[in-house]
């Protein structure tokens, strides 16, 4: 049985092309996140020698990326965004892939009619990296289910938002190192469990009433005049409406179907656990490799005045190490936030 460990991290630095620029031999901090339909982030802090330090100093932004390892094994990787030259360390942060489609439009006009929203996922990716790819790949772990009709027009809307809005409307996506994986938003497979005695610092359960809609309205563009509604006036929590615009959207199937998309995820108040500042016990029956977001963990917990015994989806993953000093011995932290994904309680 894999247990969650407690890691050690490597990393290097490598030109957008794949050649090594410059490899951490002293790594004194290290973080990196895995995020559930955003932009993950990382960082690290290196203690240049006299070997990498020159060329750390020709080190630039999006030119360069981060690539971690955690026990040796490929675990993080994208573009470098900012660099801070510091006495005696050189300060790194970086995006996942998913950022650079923040920093692209669609390229063609394009029109999908009643299809699966994982095929428009995909060729939004294809068009966002077609001119400049700086190495992708795409794993669809599923179809989302949910069809719909979309257009887009050349030179409007970032790419990444037109990806977001899909991932509202039944399709969810992550990135790992390269890789961005597209699954269903019911995607309910669990990848480990997680019982009190493994967060033995505590943990926080919030029930976020901000993300409490009952009914939902989706407008299409302005030229299709359609809207959409979804829900209603619910009989414990009573009515909470909320509009949004989606100018992508050209039908009335369309907009009725990304408005009860929204609302299977926002029916009732969303409970939410976070492990915080708490790092989960390196016994714990967890592989952290597979604690990627849009897969499950089965949770349980009486620790706090809300017990909660269900499965809840991973929305969000935290690591980092960082090297100690004389006085207190390095450490590395695992957090995990879940939240629920509509799986029924066991």
């Amino acid at each position: 049985m894999a247990v969650a460990g407690c890691g050690s991290h490597t990393a290097q630095i490598l030109d957008r092309r794949g050649a090594v620029v410059a490899a951490a031999n002293v790594l004194t901090e290290c973080e990196w996140t895995r995020t559930l339909d955003a932009v993950s982030t990382a960082r690290a802090v290196i203690q240049p020698d006299e070997d990498c330090c020159g060329r750390l100093s020709r080190l630039s932004t999006w030119r360069t990326r981060l690539v971690l390892f955690r026990d040796g094994k490929y675990c993080w990787d994208g573009p470098i965004t900012n660099i801070t030259w510091s006495l005696g360390q050189v300060e790194l942060a970086a995006q996942d892939v998913l950022a650079w489609l923040g920093h692209r439009v669609p390229h063609e006009d394009k029109t999908f009619t009643n299809v699966d929203l994982s095929e428009v996922a995909q060729w939004l990716i294809a068009d966002g990296f077609q001119p400049d790819d700086p190495g992708h790949s795409v794993q669809v772990v599923g179809r989302a289910g949910v069809s719909g009709s979309r257009s887009y027009s050349a030179g409007v809307g970032q790419t990444l938002d037109h990806l977001g809005q899909l991932a509202e409307a039944g399709i969810d996506f992550t990135a790992i190192g390269s890789k961005i994986l597209l699954l269903p938003e019911d995607h309910l497979v669990s990848v480990g469990r997680l019982s009190d005695t493994d967060m033995p610092e505590g943990l926080e359960v919030s029930e976020d009433g901000a993300g409490l809609v009952t009914r939902w309205v989706v407008a299409g563009s302005e030229d299709s005049g359609v809207i959409g509604t979804a829900g209603g006036v619910d009989s414990y929590y009573g009515l909470h409406e909320r509009y949004v615009e989606q100018s992508e959207i050209a039908d009335q199937e369309s907009a009725d179907e990304a408005a009860r998309a929204r609302q299977r995820a926002s029916g009732t108040v969303p409970v939410v656990i976070d492990t915080q500042q708490v790092t989960i016990s390196p016994l714990a029956a967890v592989d952290v490799p597979s604690l990627v977001p849009g897969w499950c963990l089965d949770i349980t917990s009486a620790s706090t005045c809300r017990p909660v015994s269900q499965r809840l989806k991973i929305t969000g993953v935290r690591v980092a190490e960082n090297a100690g000093n004389e006085n207190n011995p390095g450490a590395e932290q695992v957090q995990v936030q879940v939240a629920a994904s509509g799986a029924e309680t066991f």
